[in-house]
């Protein structure tokens, strides 16, 4: 699963769909929100912390050198081995050529959901080099799904090409990415998502009732609302340009914005669509490395908070929106459930 924004969304409808089948699934993903082994589950089932721990131990026993994605998408690899799972749904981290998850075999399908800017430094800084790292993970003879567009198709096109891999862009007409009901995931940009989600099982050659489990599917952190003490919150992880946008997309305007973003995203482009409808914006840092929220309030002409929990005692609109980093999302979201807030489902 490579992409710039929808990954997550996707991995979670691809495996509901493929469990409702009595398939054993395994689901790689991350970052995490409020626990560790969000990022690896088995059937629904994170990692136990006792699989985490002898891992750890193990790799320490042979002094392994590895950046922190790697050494994580080995635990995931192992784990889903041990475990015997048939199917696994993995998420790529950065990029696809280069990223760690590129290391697997036996590989059935490819979904690229989409190509914008995100990890701009990483990949090679324009759009052309993130769309041929993300593109590294076409395998010879694999089918690929994509919903990319205008210059990030093309090179698509063109390295699917060049490896002879069945090309199935996103196309409503087609009865590929036919729907029998819109997903449960909020937000018009789901749509897509669960487009690319159902060809991808009827390409897996999986029933037309998997499709139907897919869309009702759930995924925390995306546009999830909660409801407290006649305060709405949505939460949603927006952390690049194009998640800011489609989030914008579908917000009324008149919000209070609670925005917060690691140092090295590119915040002008991430806050520009949320704050042309927000009626004020309130910074707060969504951890180590996170973007300095007194200078963002000094730019913006907005307000800073020492914490996440100052903001949300202090902040009194009746809607507020929480965005800008997962791992802000992960914490508001573990503060509104620990104080009774009521997850709203439909």
């Amino acid at each position: 699963m490579i992409g710039t924004n929808g990954k997550g969304s996707v991995c979670a409808m691809l495996e509901t769909g493929l469990r409702s089948t009595g398939i054993k699934v395994g689901r790689f993903t991350s970052p995490h929100l409020l626990e560790f082994g969000e990022r690896i589950l088995v059937d629904g089932a994170q990692i136990p912390g006792s699989e985490i721990e002898a891992f750890v131990r193990w790799a320490q026993g042979l002094q392994l050198e590895a950046a922190f994605f790697d050494f994580v998408t080995a635990m995931a690899f192992k784990y889903f081995a041990d475990q015997n799972v048939e199917l696994a749904v993995v998420e790529a981290g950065v990029g696809g050529l280069h990223d760690a998850t590129n290391n697997l075999e036996r590989i059935q399908l490819t979904i690229i959901t989409n190509v914008d800017f995100d990890h701009v430094e990483a990949l090679g800084g324009t759009l052309e080099r993130i769309t041929l790292e993300k593109a590294g993970a076409i395998r010879p003879g694999i089918p690929v799904v994509t919903a990319a567009r205008g210059v990030p198709l093309e090179i698509i096109r063109e390295i699917a090409l060049e490896r002879h891999a069945p090309l199935h862009v996103l196309d409503l007409e087609n009865s590929l990415f036919s729907l029998p009901q819109a997903p449960a995931l909020r937000g018009s940009h789901q749509l897509e998502n669960a487009a690319l989600v159902a060809a991808s099982l009827r390409l897996l050659e999986q029933p037309e009732s998997s499709i139907n489990a897919a869309m009702r599917a759930t995924w925390a952190g995306r546009f999830e609302i909660f409801d407290f003490e006649n305060r709405q919150y949505i939460l949603d992880g927006a952390h690049n340009p194009a998640g800011a946008r489609a989030l914008s997309e579908n917000l009324e305007p008149g919000f209070a914005l609670i925005f917060g973003v690691m140092a090295r995203k590119s915040v002008h482009a991430v806050l520009e669509p949320l704050h042309l409808k927000a009626s004020s914006l309130n910074f707060v840092s969504p951890g180590e490395l996170g973007a300095d929220p007194f200078a963002l309030a000094l730019e913006f002409d907005g307000r800073a908070f020492e914490s996440l929990e100052i903001a949300l005692k202090t902040i009194t609109a009746e809607k507020i929106v929480i965005a800008g980093s997962l791992y802000l999302v992960g914490r508001a979201r573990g503060l509104l459930l620990a104080a009774g807030a009521r997850l709203r489902l439909a």
